[in-house]
């Protein structure tokens, strides 16, 4: 969609919508779109400005939508990783009827000090406590973000929260919090005291992760290690996971093992499909939804999106995918501002992204970049806007009234392109026989003596 669908201000007001993520350890999803707003704000004062902050479902999907659908946070004292206790927030969204958890809030690494990570002990108990705290609110969906935990459990501590029990040995209930190290104590899975609430609830993760549960590609050998798991704890991970795939096969009737994204938040990915039968989305289809982006689009001119760093990769799931797609289905023109372009970023041109800009106008320090980020953010919004009035230049408007010739009378668009001369038409022969020119002396004196010759004697 090219520059042309652009409505000129002379037409009224554009509509332009804002719908960047989050930069990542800087500004928050709203602060970046009110930079943005303002930079804007330099070149087209009088524009209708829609601000809609944007996530994929990982860190700052709460805020994000909150802001966005005029939510409210929640603040409760939860289990922690491991198993003390934690302050952690949830969102519950404009309508009441929605909340989003983030499980980083009460199972996440930053929780855990780096000298004490070890995922065979770890536990996301907390985050079933949040999921249990927003039932018991009566919302209709929970919108779960998996990412950036410090968990290997399978999701059974979560699972115990909602009232799972888990039976070890003598038959008797595990009652501690279970975690990665621990799933191989227990002997089967009863759901008899789940919480009856879940059953009106719809639970939707928000992941991109498409790891299975198990195996080279699992859950304990991608991501044990960067939560403190040695190799020989990667080991041991993965068979008590497979172990709990086999219970709840066997129990649940729940092959949960070998599906697509099982694996994320070191396997709550298959937790919480099995126990509160959860249904794995795009990160970002989830928060296009949740926001109403679609509606917001209607009618817009424009649409503006972003992230700490635009890559080929933005184009596969991540918030300027969700929000270019959204954008195409009404016909809206994309710019993406990132906080720096990679070389291979060209790429989103083929993803209905139509144009990109850095935020950082020379290279610089990372310090530097993000200490002036919103000052940056501003100057990169209005580099683009003064582009476009450029091209909003070179387009005519086709109800702009012609100027009159300054000679002739004639009328003419003063942008119109010179026409190609025409080339003169080759003379026909019949043509040269018909003109007339000057005889020479030879001619003259020859058509004298005819005439002489034929006067009579």
């Amino acid at each position: 969609m090219g520059i042309s669908r652009l409505r000129l201000e002379e037409n009224g007001p554009m509509k332009i919508v804002i719908a960047p993520d989050s930069f990542k350890e800087n500004l928050t999803s709203l602060e970046v779109a009110n930079e943005l707003e303002a930079g804007f704000k330099r070149v087209w004062p009088d524009a209708t400005y829609v601000k809609v902050p944007m996530a994929d479902g990982g860190e700052g999907t709460v805020d994000s939508l909150v802001a966005a659908t005029g939510g409210t946070l929640i603040a409760r004292e939860v289990t922690g990783p491991m198993g003390e206790k934690v302050q952690a927030t949830y969102g519950l969204l404009g309508n009441g009827k929605t909340a989003v958890i983030e499980m980083a809030a009460a199972s996440g690494l930053p929780l855990v000090p780096r000298g004490e990570r070890n995922p065979l002990l770890t536990t996301t108990y907390g985050t079933g406590e949040l999921i249990a705290d927003a039932i018991a609110r009566g919302v209709e969906e929970i919108i779960v973000g998996l990412g950036g935990s410090a968990t290997n459990d399978g999701g059974a501590g979560m699972a115990q929260a909602l009232g799972v029990r888990f039976l070890g040995v003598d038959g008797a209930e595990i009652t501690e919090y279970l975690a990665g190290g621990r799933l191989h104590e227990i002997t089967s899975i009863d759901m008899s005291g789940v919480n009856p609430g879940l059953a009106g609830v719809k639970v939707n993760v928000a992941s991109d992760v498409t790891n299975p549960l198990c195996g080279e590609n699992g859950a304990s050998a991608v991501y044990g290690p960067q939560k403190g798991a040695t190799p020989e704890m990667v080991s041991a991970l993965d068979v008590n996971l497979a172990y709990l795939a086999s219970l709840i096969q066997r129990d649940l009737g729940i092959d949960i093992a070998a599906v697509p994204g099982a694996g994320a938040g070191g396997g709550i990915g298959a937790g919480i499909i099995a126990f509160a039968n959860a249904e794995l989305k795009r990160g970002v289809e989830l928060i296009v939804a949740a926001t109403k982006l679609d509606d917001l689009m209607n009618g817009a001119d424009l649409a503006i999106t972003g992230e700490g760093r635009v890559d080929f990769q933005t184009a596969f799931g991540k918030t300027p995918a969700g929000v270019a797609a959204s954008a195409r289905r009404h016909g809206v023109p994309v710019v993406a501002i990132g906080g720096g372009l990679s070389d291979d970023a060209r790429g989103v041109f083929e993803h209905g992204i139509g144009g990109l800009e850095a935020a950082t106008s020379n290279p610089m320090p990372l310090e530097t970049a993000l200490k002036n980020a919103r000052q940056n953010l501003q100057n990169a919004a209005e580099r683009v806007a003064r582009m476009i009035v450029i091209g909003q230049s070179m387009v005519a408007p086709a109800s702009k009234p012609a100027k009159k010739g300054a000679a002739n009378g004639t009328t003419s668009d003063a942008r119109e392109k010179p026409q190609a001369p025409k080339n003169n038409p080759p003379v026909k022969q019949a043509a040269r026989a018909k003109r007339k020119s000057k005889p020479t002396a030879a001619a003259q004196t020859l058509s004298n003596r005819r005439r002489k010759s034929k006067k009579p004697a």
